[in-house]
């Protein structure tokens, strides 16, 4: 047809084929009955169906075409029988046309509303041809469409699988600020009730819709929470992701999130195995609240707990063999916080974090043995390792290319938003140093004139050197000119090596080496109790993007040492 008429456009042109093409179709709607061309009522329905795609075709993009077809369309949508397949046929070609062509507004509110009363017939095919055609036009005319959003939603009772499915996206896309309720309210009951293959799609177009739209913090936690109960273990990994981060980043909101969280616990959780992440996650990082916090307001009933019954569900979730490994990591990491967050109770958690000491898989196994070093050998560090941990940054949910956006406009960046985060980054970087012992360690210059501004800048690069080979954190400092001399640290108050004390010690610092010189210094970078590490630096002459580190140990003490153990971190990149 496409060729054909490519061949006739060049001989006569639509200017002249419109019209005629409207006459026939007219005169095809007012004839009497023609016993030779009747179907069912309607006159030559096959030769309608052809002349109304010739006419999709003519007027794409052509004003001046579209305009002449409006009202033979318009008679058409309102004329045509719809008892009968034949005459929904000639609608649904229609609609087609209508949507195609540069039709008016009144039309093409013509057009949709024939669509919902497609949602209306018993035929389930001619339901699913109008849910899939609202699904492509919803994001043209979408008010047209948000007029049949209750008929829409009933679809989502239907029984076939088809109609549920074109329904549950048709729904989604007509979520907006102004009913983000009431759709929550029924896409919740759908996902309820919803076959195992919907609910981790569902899942996650709700989570992405109440982040775009959700009218307050309160409201939007109580939607994720619900997600995680009805969808149980068909949540995908990003709504826990998500819910987490919500909660880390409202603190006005934690005290009711704990509470909630700790109720959905007590239950069984083995089918919600996202939800027992979320809630010993929650705990574990806001417990103290849920033992000594104010009571909230609006809490439906209070909560009396003690510690040991808090212990006894952990112990019961670690114990539970239907909990996944992943959960059980949550638990085991939660439990370890909590005793920190706990006035007492620090012996009964630490022996039931030895049990896992030896437990066969080898992750539980090896964060058992880690946890139970900080209640012995590292007991001095578990309260900081262990704190609270800083709001987190907004990981928002991304799918069909939606990231970050409100009613299809960037939202703003938030400037304080990013002074916050600027802040918390330095806070952290200096609680890293703290913990390693390295915040002590300065660097000694030779006297220059401005001798405190060298040392700060160099014990500067030293701390974002060190964060670097942790791979913690990413600092936009930029690395400072290495000096020419040889850089020696002071030696602290707290000895890094002891000859009798086999301890494993992290390297307080790594170098930046001059960029034209092969000859290059050597630096010492212990010299203690008797024992002296030298770092030998060359630069192979043809290979300019390669140092070569030699280590030599001496001892200059008297005292003998044996089972010298020497590590050193390695970090991801290294500045030349």
């Amino acid at each position: 047809m496409q060729y054909v008429l490519t061949k006739f456009n060049m001989e006569c042109g639509h200017r002249e084929i419109v019209p005629n093409l409207v006459r026939i179709l007219k005169n095809l709607i007012l004839a009497g009955y023609s016993p030779e061309h009747d179907v069912s009522g309607v006159s030559d329905p096959f030769l309608q169906v052809k002349i109304l795609r010739l006419l999709r075709i003519l007027g794409r993009n052509d004003i001046d075409a579209s305009e002449a077809m409006n009202d033979i369309l318009a008679q058409v949508a309102t004329n045509t029988e719809t008892s009968k397949n034949v005459g929904n046929t000639i609608l649904y070609e229609t609609v087609l046309s209508i949507m195609d062509i540069k039709s008016e507004s009144g039309l093409r509110v013509l057009a949709v509303n024939i669509l919902g009363r497609f949602l209306l017939n018993n035929d389930k095919n001619i339901r699913y041809v109008a849910l899939n055609t609202l699904l492509k036009t919803v994001y043209v005319d979408t008010s047209a469409v948000q007029r049949h959003r209750s008929t829409i939603l009933e679809c989502l009772k239907d029984p076939d699988v088809s109609i549920r499915r074109r329904a549950m996206e048709l729904s989604f896309a007509l979520v907006n600020s102004n009913n983000i309720r009431n759709m929550m309210k029924e896409l919740l009951l759908f996902l309820e009730r919803a076959d195992p293959e919907f609910k981790a799609q569902c899942s996650s177009n709700i989570v992405m819709s109440a982040e775009r739209f959700a009218p307050n913090k309160r409201w939007h936690l109580e939607t994720l929470f619900k997600v995680l109960v009805a969808a149980g273990n068909y949540v995908r990994d990003d709504v826990v992701a998500c819910t987490i981060q919500l909660i880390s980043e409202t603190q006005s909101q934690q005290g009711y999130a704990v509470s909630a969280l700790w109720r959905a616990l007590e239950k069984d959780t083995s089918d919600k195995q996202p939800l027992a992440q979320v809630a010993t996650w929650c705990i574990g990082e806001y417990g103290d609240l849920l033992l000594y916090g104010p009571p909230s307001e609006d809490a439906e009933t209070p909560i009396n707990l003690t510690e040991d019954e808090i212990i006894d569900v952990y112990q019961r979730l670690l114990w539970n063999p239907q909990n996944t490994v992943i959960t059980k990591q949550y638990t085991l990491l939660s439990l370890t916080k909590l005793s920190t967050r706990f006035q007492k109770g620090h012996e009964k958690i630490c022996q039931i974090i030895d049990t896992f000491g030896s437990n066969l898989h080898i992750e539980l196994q090896q964060r058992g043995i880690e946890f139970s070093q900080l209640f012995r050998k590292y007991d001095h560090l578990r309260p900081a390792l262990l704190e609270r941990m800083p709001p987190m940054e907004t990981a928002r949910p991304q799918a069909n290319g939606i990231i970050g956006m409100m009613n299809g406009e960037p939202e703003p960046e938030d400037e304080k938003s990013t002074m916050l985060e600027s802040a918390t980054t330095t806070s952290d970087s200096s609680a890293l140093l703290d913990l390693l012992g390295t915040t002590d360690v300065g660097i000694t210059m030779p006297a220059t004139n401005n001798k405190n501004s060298s040392s700060s800048t160099i014990a500067a690069a030293h701390n974002n050197d060190l964060l670097d080979l942790l791979g913690s954190l990413d600092l936009n400092t930029p690395t400072p000119v290495a000096p020419t001399l040889p850089l020696q640290p002071q030696a602290s108050s707290a000895p890094m090596f002891s000859p009798t004390n086999n301890s494993n010690f992290l390297v307080d610092g790594l170098l930046s080496t001059p960029t034209v010189q092969n000859e290059l210094p050597s630096i010492v970078v212990l010299d203690k109790s008797g024992l002296k590490i030298t770092f030998k630096l060359e630069r192979p002459p043809d290979i300019s993007d390669l140092l070569v580190i030699n280590m030599l140990a001496q001892n200059s003490g008297s005292t003998i040492l044996t089972d010298f153990l020497f590590q050193a971190a390695v970090p991801r990149r290294i500045k030349v």
